[in-house]
Order: structure tokens, then sequence, then C-alpha cells
């Protein structure tokens, strides 16, 4: 993911001459600092959108201000990427070329790529095969979803701008995908989003998941309602972009041949496992057919010689198909399966047996296998020994019922879906240290009505440490010691935390906290908890939790606390 580092009008071109028209020292210092931002925010570098003209002196040092901030981008933030955009011309004029060509290549032959503006036609394509050469892959054909202008395509009909890039060997660059936000019904807009995506599935490479463990449960970042492991934590609309987890492979998977068999999935709001949302699936099995599957995740995972994998779902309605994980492996001449049942005697596919008695040093994971779960849903356990292989795609399979020969018409919630490594659950976590209380802002809150206890509300950040692969979140708490309520709620003694959050990095703002003022006799005091969220599910003991304690006083005079 990069961001943008846009100047524009008379005033972008002010800025400009100002680190750009003089010494090395103006253009290496703005370049630092967007490493710096970088690395603090965690993405992977910046596109150069530079939207008004330069002076020859400006134009002059560009191409070094690119090779330095490339340069130093790569040493800091592994795979940085910095990307020039076809604006600014070698002269220095600001004249879009919709190629790269030789008014502008000197900007890219000094970052790690192109993006171009958007009113090209296959011609421009054709020329610029030259001009990149070896490096087709980075340029990026620019593609404006809201079709404005003259393009190939755009809305849903992007698709026909990407199978002529992809024709040409190019890399794409689709801007502003948020029309089918903007501009199409707000009540349609996850089966927009998937009929969008899906139109251009074919020309997009898949991103693979590489590395274990690998934990879902299809969260979008939002939700009408906060749910932890099948019970409501939080009534409302919330938004949070860092909960977002990974999401499967969208389409419509129909069955070859003349069945009538399909599947479909989408993201819901409407329930969820863990989160705000989970993954609906609606299929058909046809009479002809035992069963149907569709691919959710594509891996190029090496796996240990065990895994133990996790499926939670819940069937809706009075369907009773079977529903089960299914995977398939690579480098089949060596790869040895074990505990585990191949579809046919060709195939790499596979379909794992649930585990009927859970190993018991894996309790704290497998605990809820096999069980009814809280809001109805079901969670199924597997162990695949292995040896030599390579994972590669991870199916859901939806089975006709013992006995039944019709038609069966299912619909089925995916709540989470879990492959990890045996060793990995074994392995003790790490303790939440070195929780700090920092930036703290004392204010008086308006009482409540006359005569009830003097209130302060609370602002601070706390800080810890904690290594952040392990782990899906922080869940934050406090205690107040002196009767006050968390968030506006009611008492909270020091046995039963009040949750304030979530974080996702090592780092949390409390604002507006609600504390009762502290007694001239005595001190106030609130302790904060930090609990780590493992990826694998299972609760941490609050010995392991991080905790930090802040106590405070009346003010020895009338001034501010």
């Amino acid at each position: 993911m990069t961001r943008t580092f846009i100047t524009e009008w008379k005033e972008g071109g002010r800025l400009c001459e100002a680190f750009l028209a003089g010494d090395e020292r103006s253009y290496q210092a703005v370049a630092d600092q967007l490493v710096l931002i970088a690395q603090f925010f965690r993405f992977d570098g910046w596109l150069i959108n530079i939207e008004n003209s330069l002076s020859l002196a400006a134009v002059g040092n560009m191409p070094h201000f690119l090779r330095y901030l490339t340069a130093r981008l790569h040493e800091q933030v592994p795979r940085g990427l910095v990307l020039w955009y076809d604006s600014v011309v070698s002269s220095g004029q600001l004249k879009w070329q919709d190629e790269l060509n030789q008014h502008n290549r000197v900007f890219f032959d000094s970052c790690d790529g192109f993006f171009t503006n958007y009113n090209w036609r296959e011609e421009h394509l054709e020329r610029m095969l030259g001009q990149a050469g070896q490096r087709r892959a980075d340029v990026y054909v620019g593609v404006d979803v809201f079709a404005r202008g003259k393009v190939v395509g755009g809305q849903f009909d992007t698709y026909k701008s990407l199978e002529l890039i992809r024709k040409h060997g190019f890399s794409a660059a689709l801007f502003a995908p948020g029309w089918v936000y903007e501009c199409l019904e707000k009540k349609d807009f996850f089966q927009n989003q998937d009929k969008f995506w899906a139109l251009l599935e074919r020309y997009l490479p898949t991103h693979s998941i590489c590395s274990l463990p690998f934990v879902t449960s299809f969260c979008l970042g939002m939700g009408t309602r906060r749910v932890r492991y099948g019970q409501e934590e939080a009534e409302g609309p919330w938004y949070h972009p860092s909960a977002q987890e990974i999401q499967p492979l969208f389409a419509e998977h129909r069955l070859e041949g003349a069945g009538r068999g399909w599947v479909k999935t989408h993201c819901c709001l409407a329930d969820a496992w863990n989160g705000g949302s989970s993954l609906l699936v609606r299929g058909l099995i046809p009479r002809e057919q035992d069963h149907v599957a569709v691919r959710l995740f594509s891996l190029q995972v090496p796996v240990p010689p065990q895994i133990f994998l996790s499926l939670v779902y819940k069937l809706e309605g009075a369907s009773n198909v079977g529903v089960a994980l299914e995977l398939t492996t690579g480098d089949a001449g060596s790869c040895h399966v074990g505990s585990i049942s191949t579809l046919n005697e060709t195939s790499s596919r596979h379909s794992p047996r649930p585990l009927r008695v859970p190993p018991t040093k894996l309790a704290r994971w497998v605990h809820r296998c096999s069980q009814q779960l809280r809001g109805g849903w079901v969670q199924r356990c597997y162990k695949v020994n292995l040896r030599d292989c390579l994972l590669r795609d991870l199916f859901v399979s939806f089975a006709r019922p013992p006995g039944s020969r019709e038609e069966e018409s299912f619909v089925c919630r995916l709540g989470e879906v879990q492959v990890v490594d045996a060793k990995s659950l074994l392995a003790p976590l790490p303790r939440v240290q070195a929780v700090t209380v920092s930036h703290v802002r004392w204010q008086r809150a308006t009482p409540e009505e006359e005569g009830s206890p003097a209130r302060l509300r609370l602002g601070c950040t706390l800080h810890w440490s904690y290594l952040l692969s392990p782990i899906r979140c922080f869940r934050i708490h406090c205690c107040v010691g002196t009767g006050g309520g968390a968030l506006g709620g009611g008492p909270s003694g020091p046995e039963q935390p009040a949750l304030l959050g979530l974080a996702f990095v090592n780092q949390y703002r409390i604002v507006d906290l609600v504390v009762a003022a502290a007694g001239p006799s005595g001190d106030g005091r609130v302790e904060f908890l930090v609990e780590p969220v493992p990826k694998e599910g299972f609760l941490v003991p609050r010995a392991e939790w991080g905790r930090a304690a802040l106590l405070y006083s009346m003010p020895r005079t009338d001034g501010a606390l």
C-alpha cells in the first residue's frame, strides 16, 4: 500500500520551488521525512504526483530527488516502492502524456515505476513496449473507474481496459474504485462490489497466503454490532479499518458439464462469529452430484510436519448438508499426507478427517471442537500430518445428507477459518511488557446532577512492548479504584475490569475517561490492563496481561490539576 505525495496549483508550485530549486540538502530532507512517515505508519512507499509546472532548476533536481528517495526507502522499508505519476515532463511543463515516452522517461529511470494518465488507447500501449523494455511490469497503466474523459473502459466495463493492459504485459493502476459506493445504490453496495471485482478476476493476480498461522473471521473492519466468539460485545455501528481480516476469493462457481450445481459467496453484516461480519455461502447440490465445493483461499505455504485446521460455521434454515474443509497440496512427487482422505487417485486435493477426541495438551485451542457454540455456531477441528508438502488451496465443501437423492439447496454462514502449526499451539505466549502512561490530561467533568460526587475526565496514551505477529489485537481494559465508571458507564471494581476498546498496534489513546475525583484525604487510582488476543483465539490468563496504574490526588492549591 502506497500513499500519495501531491502538489497542485500555484501553492504547489511554490512548495516545489522551496525544496527542489535549491541545493541537495533541501530535497534530501524532504525525502528523509517521507521515509520516516512510511516507516511509522507501516505503508510501502510513495506515489509522487506533481500537478504543477516546475522551473528548470526544480525539474533538473527532480530525478536526483527521486533517486535519493528510492534508495533511502529501499534501505528502511522492505519491498518499498516509489512511483512517478505521468504529469510533468522533462521541460518542467505540466503536460499529461498518457504513456511513457522520451518526454518523461527520465523520471521512470529514477524510481521504481511509472503511473500513466488515463486517456490512453491501444496505440499508446504499443508505443510503450519499446520504452519500457524489460521493465514492462514497472509501468502501471492508469484506469479511471469513473470513466472520465476518453477511456477504453470504466465502471462495470473496467475489464475492457484491463484486457488490453494484460495483452501487452503491463501492470495496472485502478484509480477511484470507490465509484461502486459513491455512484450506485448504497443498499446494494456489497452485491455491486462483488460484481465489479468478479468482472476483473481473470485479469488480477491472486496474492497467496505465504505463512502460518493463517486465521480469518472474514471481518470487514466494520459492522452493525461487535461480536466476540459468538457473543455480542457492543451494540451499534462501528468502523475500524485495522480490524479488517483477510477476505476470500469472491466469485460465483458453477459445476462443469450439464449439472445445475453452483456456489456463491458474499460478505454479510447480519451476523458474525468474531468482529462485525461473516461469509455467507449459498449453493445448490444437483441430483447427479454428491457435493459441491468453493475455493476460498490460495496459499503458497511450505507446511510443517503437523498442522491443525479449524472451521466455525452454521447452517441457516432447515438444511442438513455436511460442511467440511478440503485442501490441495503441491510437490505431489515427494509430498506425503497422513490422516487424510484423497478425493481421487490422481488428485492432490484432500479431505481431512474431523478430530473426534482432541489432544488434551491442545485443550486451550480445541476445547470448542465439535460442540454447539453460542448463537448456533459449530466448530470443526482437523489434524493433518504432512512431509515435504506445499499447501496450495483451501476449499469448503458441502455434501448432501446421507440417503438423500434430491436437489439440495443450502445457506451456510462461515464464521472463521484457521490453519495453524501444531508446534506454535504449544509454545507459551510472551507477557505484555513495559506498559507506560503518557500525555496525561485532566478536565473537570460537568456534574450529572446537583450534589452528585465530583468527577474528572482523563485523557492519556498507553504504550507497551509486544511482538505484533502472533496476535490479532489487544483489548484495553481499566479498573477504577475510586468508584468511577468507564466511558460514562457504571462503577467497575478491581475484579471486574471495564473494556475500553481495541488496539492493533502497541499504543492506545484514551479520551474522556470519567473517573471519580480524589478525596481530600486519599488518592485516586486507575489501573489499565492490556490483554493480547492470539490469532488462534484462546484466552490469555489475566496474569499474562500488561498493566499500569495511575495514581492521582487533589491539587494542593486551587490551581490546575
